[in-house]
């Protein structure tokens, strides 16, 4: 009977200690084979109903275990002359195998009967790989290379995503996490949505890009030579390795203290040519004040209360705020202050009032990058009016590697803000302009903005970051984040994303709750990766593979300072 691949490489085994279940089946490995975890293989098993013919039992294995007839390490150290003949044959040869344990994946015809002993095992080809995975049953126009699945014996395999599993309507949202560079987070999320921009509809989806680090995502417009063996991966994975088209890419980078006088952004290394400059001035932040204070502690809920007056008085322009222009002008001008001594405001007590100003002080004059700016000029452009206007197949860089943090959550809740407002409805859109179907947000570090329970309050950022995660993907929306520990991010973000990707990661953050839905065999792999290899777990698979992926075709940031 001919199997996945021409020779069989081991045999079922039961044991009455160690029996075959439904689940999880165990295999002899004949000599001299090599096998590693997360091959795939195939177990012949009972013919389908009628057919005659032998269905099979697709694994992934996960563990593989030398075992002998020695009762014990003992009986090993005394044949050998009790350590003296390291270098001579034991006194007494053993018997022993190698064995593997193998995950079940699926059965070929449904039949999930426990492998029977004796079964012949071979390795899965990459048609049996798809079948193993699920990946038979993704149409072909819904299908989005994600990486190469490479075997023992040399079989190799394009994983693919469903399309509707990773932008909806099924599912939605991708979370990579991984130690910092080696888990080559921001270069998976970029080749992945390289992939869907290459495998959909040109003018489906808009890109929007945080550029947190260095200057890493704004050269990604400028090519990069490529190795042969590099080359020959896009390939293989049906894809064109070339960079961003320059006329689809759009820089945003934040003004800065010299920009007036010297026209340089405040970013690092030289700013890519075209781009444009964005900053804030008090009028235009009104409706974002609130994400300024995201890192503050809240509990009486008063300076939720006197940032929301600001808010709405100058949001609805009430007399009382009209004087009110510039941030100067709501530092040290009424309502909130006469003759520089705050003033109690409402029912808000004059405590309260300037515990509010001295915070906003910090942030918008002491510890500012220069992004707050007293009007905006012709070299100057916002966040909400440039990200207003996307246009699908287009993508868009901003910048924040520069910023403080409270700027750079300013500005992320800004993006996050403005798209909501697109695709929930809650902003009209100008003249008969239209949004592209959907949008993807890329933002690495996302425990900053979304931190797990008990490592801080609810605030604004938080929430405008959950109710993408739960919400989202019904609007057309997709987050792609990354962060360096799976268990630092709120479990509501985590939970929301169908597709997670995996690096390299520590022996203590694997035994953290948020690893549950990994085997454990597969959890302690984490800490083996190389740099290149990732755990990718998708709704459709059964069980998450193991896949390596081309390095970008871009220029990937030449400034680490």
């Amino acid at each position: 009977m001919t199997g996945p691949t021409s020779h069989p490489i081991g045999r079922g085994s039961a044991t009455e200690r160690d029996p075959n279940t439904a689940e999880k089946f165990k295999f002899w490995i004949r000599p001299g084979q090599m096998v590693n975890p997360f091959d795939i293989v195939a177990a012949e098993h009972f013919p389908a109903a009628g057919s005659g013919k032998a269905s099979y039992t697709f694994g992934l294995v996960t563990n593989i275990q030398h075992i002998t007839d020695a009762a014990g390490h003992l009986a090993n150290f005394i044949s050998n002359d009790f350590g003296e003949e390291v270098d001579e044959p034991p006194q007494t040869p053993r018997q022993g195998a190698n064995v593997a344990e193998a995950a079940v994946l699926s059965n070929s015809a449904d039949i999930y009967m426990p492998v029977q002993n004796e079964s012949r095992v071979y390795f899965a080809d990459e048609d049996k790989i798809h079948l193993a995975l699920g990946i038979d049953g993704i149409p072909q126009e819904r299908r989005v290379p994600a990486g190469l699945i490479q075997m023992s014996n040399g079989t190799q395999a394009v994983a693919y995503l469903d399309r509707d599993f990773v932008l909806g309507p099924e599912a939605g949202h991708v979370n990579i996490s991984g130690i910092s560079g080696l888990a080559t987070k921001t270069s998976y999320a970029m080749f992945l949505i390289q992939s869907l921009l290459q495998t959909g509809p040109e003018d489906e989806i808009a890109v929007i890009l945080l550029n947190v680090k260095y200057d890493d995502l704004l050269r990604i417009h400028e090519p990069r030579a490529l190795a042969d063996e590099e080359y020959e991966q896009w390939q293989q994975l049906g894809l064109k390795p070339a960079p961003w088209p320059a006329e689809r890419v759009h820089y945003f980078l934040p003004w800065g203290k010299n920009t007036q006088a010297t026209g340089r952004p405040n970013s690092f290394a030289d700013p890519p040519p075209p781009h444009k400059a964005y900053a804030y001035a008090l009028r235009e932040t009104a409706s974002k004040l609130d994400l300024l204070f995201s890192d503050i502690p809240d509990s009486s809920g008063t300076l939720s209360s006197i940032i929301g007056e600001v808010m709405t008085g100058l949001g609805d322009n009430e007399a009382a705020w009209r004087a009110v222009q510039t941030w100067d002008d709501l530092l040290t001008k009424p309502p909130l202050v006469q003759q520089g001594i705050p003033q109690k405001f409402h029912n808000i007590h004059s405590s309260s009032v300037g515990r509010f100003l001295r915070l906003l002080r910090r942030v918008v004059k002491t510890r500012q990058s220069g992004i707050f700016v007293p009007q905006l000029s012709s070299r100057m452009t916002t966040i909400e009016r440039e990200i207003g206007n996307i246009r699908g197949g287009h993508t868009y860089v901003v910048d924040i590697a520069r910023l403080a943090p409270e700027e750079q959550t300013l500005v992320f809740g800004d993006v996050l803000r403005t798209v909501y407002g697109l695709y929930s409805g809650e902003a009209l859109p100008l003249d008969d302009y239209e949004p592209p179907r959907k949008v993807i947000i890329f933002v690495d570090e996302l425990n900053k903005y979304a931190p797990a329970r008990g490592h801080g309050e609810s605030s604004p950022i938080l929430e405008q970051v959950l109710d993408i995660a739960e919400r989202g993907r019904s609007f057309g929306m997709i987050l792609f984040s990354a962060q360096q520990f799976l268990s630092a991010v709120h479990d509501r973000v985590t939970g929301n994303s169908a597709t997670k990707v995996l690096g390299r990661t520590d022996s203590a953050e694997i035994n953290a709750g948020n690893y549950r839905f990994l085997d454990q065999d597969i959890r302690n792999h984490l800490t083996r990766l190389d740099k290149g290899e990732l755990i990718l777990s998708h709704p459709i698979y059964r069980q998450p593979v193991k896949i390596r992926f081309p390095r970008p075709p871009f220029q990937q940031g030449r400034v680490k300072q």
